[in-house]
């Protein structure tokens, strides 16, 4: 798979990541872990070599998971992971608060290199900005840690403008995490410009939708109590209904390419910048292949500019996030 370099950082990784938060956390029950690990180890094979986490994921299981899946080819791949909440005191999936507090930060990057199984953790993220904490705090922090050689990247994840060159004017910023895809292009106003400027590199989480660009959800799909997609708006059926439209524009144009609706989100997002690189989430190996084909789909620009035509005429129905959570982005 081609390779992508995240801004004007030192960090190469393939062109596709992994978003691995799903195999632990967040869509139902945990998958099975002896098959995740095969999962994970089956992406390498075929040319992965940048994986997502974050402590905040089970909470720990999934740092666990990627830790052990990775331990054989450490050398060979890109390992992120994030800071910034506290956990529930039980355990329990969740969080109470955010906390990018110093000490706290090194907490968790000293915890997270344990359940990871590695001396550096290539990559590491602010989950969320914290109003308590002043930015510049933070990234002197991380700072610190890459100074000590148990950092290797500073990134950051749904920050505003104004945070990321805060934060940059102290320490690079290699990456920044948001939502990016044909229904959430929020980022496409002023972070995106900003990131070109500033030499920073994207990482598109949810690329897919969170599974709605696939196709394979409809406005009757029922989801598993324990699904979070069940708390979001734009998971409605009402807005589901609404919105298979991109959908369906997706799988028109698909089949010229020969392609199914979820490569042809996946290259769209691949076609926006160089810098970009989307980490969809599975835990079906049949998935992982569909979504890796789409890193060789090349489309045109007057294919990516009809796509944008019909697009623009698509109005998408509901909030990504629920009000509480959609306060915690942009800040």
């Amino acid at each position: 798979m081609d390779k992508r370099t995240l801004g004007k950082s030192d960090l190469h990784v393939s062109a596709l990541g992994l978003g691995c938060m799903g195999m632990s956390f967040s869509y139902g029950p945990p998958a099975d872990k002896k098959e995740m690990i095969g999962l994970i180890r089956s992406a390498v094979e075929q040319g992965v070599t940048f994986f997502d986490t974050a402590e905040v994921y089970g909470p720990f299981t999934n740092e666990e998971l990627v830790g052990e899946a990775l331990a054989p080819v450490r050398d060979q791949v890109v390992i992120a992971t994030k800071f910034g909440f506290n956990l529930n005191p039980d355990g329990s999936p969740g969080w109470v608060g955010l906390n990018s507090r110093p000490e706290r930060i090194r907490q968790v990057a000293e915890a997270s290199l344990k359940r990871l199984r590695t001396d550096v953790i290539d990559l590491f993220y602010q989950h969320r900005v914290d109003p308590d904490v002043p930015i510049e705090e933070v990234a002197g922090t991380v700072k610190g840690l890459i100074r000590e050689g148990k950092v290797r990247h500073f990134g950051l994840s749904e920050a505003g403008v104004q945070t990321i060159r805060r934060a940059h004017a102290v320490q690079p910023v290699a990456a920044l995490q948001n939502e990016y895809s044909l229904w959430t292009r929020t980022p496409e106003k002023e972070v995106l410009p900003a990131l070109e400027e500033l030499g920073i590199g994207l990482v598109a989480y949810s690329p897919l939708g969170k599974g709605f660009l696939t196709g394979k959800i409809s406005q009757t799909t029922s989801f598993d109590s324990t699904d979070f997609r069940n708390t979001l708006p734009r998971f409605t059926p009402e807005a589901r209904k609404a919105n298979q439209a991109l959908v369906d524009l997706l799988a028109e144009m698909g089949k010229r390419k020969r392609a199914t609706p979820a490569q042809m989100a996946l290259a769209w997002v691949l076609a926006q910048k160089p810098w970009i690189v989307p980490i969809p989430g599975t835990t079906k190996a049949h998935r992982l292949q569909e979504n890796l084909g789409a890193a060789g789909i090349e489309l045109t620009a007057q294919e990516l500019g009809e796509i944008d035509r019909a697009a623009s005429k698509i109005e998408i129905q509901g909030a990504r996030y629920p009000e509480k959570l959609e306060q915690m982005t942009g800040r």
